[in-house]
């Protein structure tokens, strides 16, 4: 089976995916009656696995609703040393290089994983670990905050697959890394 490392988040039209306080409010700032959730369900039954850091994780915990993944969530931290009672068997610490940690989730039998949070989407990015991208932006600008993208060594090259608009107002789309084959 081959390993997959996609992305799933939004951004502001100015490339934030939080504000200059770690907010995220403005991700509702579009009008949604109808909850629609913009391909995520779909994006959520294609995974096997999260993996996320700290930062996503303890904002995750901070919402005022149950765990909301029915998927096992790795989390990457240096500094946590163990998981709340409340998401024992749901959450799981992992330590270690990239290379070594989706070793050790590969060999639990998670190969499609959904990587989420932006200092670790960078690390990855880093590493050329993402395989594709479903980027949705919200049309406001924050004038700063958390970047979604940071530094890189070397140009990675993406396609856009697909775009889709939300609610006339939110642009969806969908890369996918493009590598070199040799033959």
């Amino acid at each position: 089976m081959k390993n997959k490392n996609k992305v799933f988040i939004a951004t502001s039209l100015d490339g934030y995916i939080a504000d200059k306080n770690g907010g995220i409010d403005w991700l509702f700032s579009i009008p949604n009656p109808d909850q629609i959730d913009m391909g995520y369900s779909a994006f959520t039954a294609q995974i096997d696995a999260l993996v996320m850091g700290r930062t996503t994780f303890e904002t995750v915990c901070g919402f005022d609703v149950d765990w909301p993944y029915k998927k096992p969530v790795f989390v990457l931290s240096r500094t946590l040393t163990e998981i709340p009672a409340a998401y024992k068997d749901k959450v799981f610490l992992v330590k270690g290089t990239l290379t070594e940690v989706l070793a050790h989730i590969h060999e639990q039998g998670f190969h499609h994983l959904y990587i989420d949070g932006g200092a670790t989407i960078q690390s990855f990015l880093k590493e050329d670990l993402i395989d594709e991208m479903i980027i949705t932006t919200i049309p406001v600008l924050l004038g700063g905050g958390s970047p979604l993208f940071g530094d890189l060594s070397a140009t990675l090259a993406f396609e856009c697959t697909g775009s889709t608009i939300f609610l006339d107002k939110v642009v969806q789309n969908h890369y996918r890394r493009v590598r070199e084959t040799h033959q």
